[in-house]
């Protein structure tokens, strides 16, 4: 009887065993899929930030309007997509056009006269920039939320299915970053840029425009800017809205300070980080009863904003 009683008990903890390794599989798979997922969508929240690091690095000017710039570029696609029934991705040429239009007509008429003001004046010449995109959207286009549908398939990662327009969006980022870089490394105004990072007055003396690298550099950060929101809008087609940057802008400030606020190419690498965590995060949060997992991961950002702050203020790439 001893010995049955024995028996049965080794059955059961087999089972229970068997159920929690199954469980843990089951898990695991799934940390496994966010974590891919987090990489494709990092990569453009990299990109995104990108503009953010390049006008702070440049003009020291930190853009609060940075969420509404975003959002223009996904109202660019919207129209684009179903109004002329172009493909989305012809919208980053155009986004990236105006958005140097906007950029050079925000810095001649405003940002230009506070570069020596305190840093107040421009975080409310910023935070005003953003309010007005965001009301003459609204007008244009009503406050409702919008989207698109534009479906090219899926493909299986093995971990996670992918949507391939999600895949196109991070090549995208990739190749704008490295673009960028390449821009940087070999135009001359690139090299006009990086010297008046390094040194203004030293630039103004060996013959630099200073004047018309500072409205260049806000120009090309507003343009990547308004680009990233066209990419965006291939993991949110049905989220578009004018207030819709107000989430963006918390993310792109984590971001930018986990890589190092001046450096945009920190920038692109912090946003890959930023994306693992934040779908990793999620993982772990859904399995807490009662918990809300994306509030919790907003809630986490602060967290991930404060301790790099306190731990490593240059963040991880110092270079500019």
């Amino acid at each position: 009887m001893a010995q049955e009683s024995f028996h049965r008990l080794q059955i059961k903890s087999a089972i229970c065993a068997n159920f929690w390794y199954k469980d843990d599989i089951m898990f695991l798979e799934q940390l496994g899929g966010n974590l891919i997922q987090g990489v494709v969508l990092g990569s453009v929240y990299g990109m995104a930030t990108m503009g953010l690091s390049l006008i702070f690095g440049v003009l020291k000017v930190v853009n609060v309007g940075h969420g509404a710039f975003v959002m223009v570029g996904a109202f660019v696609t919207l129209f684009m997509f179903n109004t002329l029934g172009l493909n989305p991705f012809l919208a980053i040429p155009i986004a990236f056009l105006i958005g140097l239009g906007l950029g050079f007509f925000f810095y001649y008429t405003a940002i230009k006269r506070l570069l020596q003001a305190p840093e107040l004046a421009t975080l409310l010449a910023t935070f005003s920039m953003g309010i007005l995109l965001q009301e003459v959207v609204k007008l244009v286009f009503g406050s409702e939320f919008r989207g698109y549908n534009w479906d090219l398939g899926k493909v299986d990662m093995g971990l996670t299915v992918l949507p391939l327009s999600k895949i196109f969006a991070c090549l995208g980022s990739v190749a704008i970053a490295l673009l960028l870089y390449a821009w940087f490394k070999k135009s001359r105004a690139g090299t006009a840029m990086r010297s008046v990072v390094e040194d203004s007055e030293g630039a103004r003396v060996c013959g630099v425009n200073v004047g018309w690298t500072y409205a260049l550099s806000f120009a090309l950060g507003i343009g990547l800017t308004v680009s990233s929101g066209v990419l965006l809008t291939m993991f949110i087609p049905v989220g578009i809205n004018p207030y819709m940057g107000g989430a963006y802008t918390l993310k792109a400030f984590v971001i930018a300070v986990l890589g190092g606020l001046a450096s945009p190419y920190g920038a692109f690498f912090g946003g890959l980080v930023f994306g693992l965590i934040e779908n990793g995060s999620y993982t772990f949060f859904a399995l807490i009863p009662g918990m809300e997992p994306f509030a919790m991961t907003r809630f986490l950002s602060f967290v991930i904003l404060l301790i790099i702050l306190l731990i490593r203020p240059t963040g991880i790439l110092r270079a500019k």
